[in-house]
């Protein structure tokens, strides 16, 4: 359960925190190995904007650092996550949405 009276960005990080612990202590070596990657890249939440299909944007959440191809966003809006593919224009939505050791673990 995430605790009252946080901030946006100390929420989101809570949801990730939640989700890669509870990969790290299951028994799915993949799954493990995909969470301390994705330690390895975290960054706290900060807020960017999202590109969307037919010239949308939206205020998001970046949650991990990229990696020149692609990166993890929160979307508040719709309460998940998306892995968003770089672009010169920002980060551009390409429709993989979900938990973010998923989205990061689909590259």
């Amino acid at each position: 359960m995430i605790r009252s009276g946080l901030s946006v960005a100390e929420r989101i990080s809570e949801l990730i925190e939640a989700e890669l612990a509870e990969a790290e202590a299951g028994n799915d070596a993949v799954l493990r190995r995909s969470a301390d990657e994705m330690r390895q890249v975290l960054r706290k939440p900060r807020e960017v904007t999202v590109n969307f299909s037919g010239g949308m944007t939206q205020k998001c959440w970046s949650v991990t650092r990229g990696d020149g191809d692609y990166r993890v966003i929160y979307m508040p809006v719709a309460g998940y996550f998306s892995l968003c593919v770089e672009s010169d224009f920002g980060p551009l939505d390409i429709g993989v949405h979900g938990s973010a050791l998923g989205c990061f673990g689909s590259v």
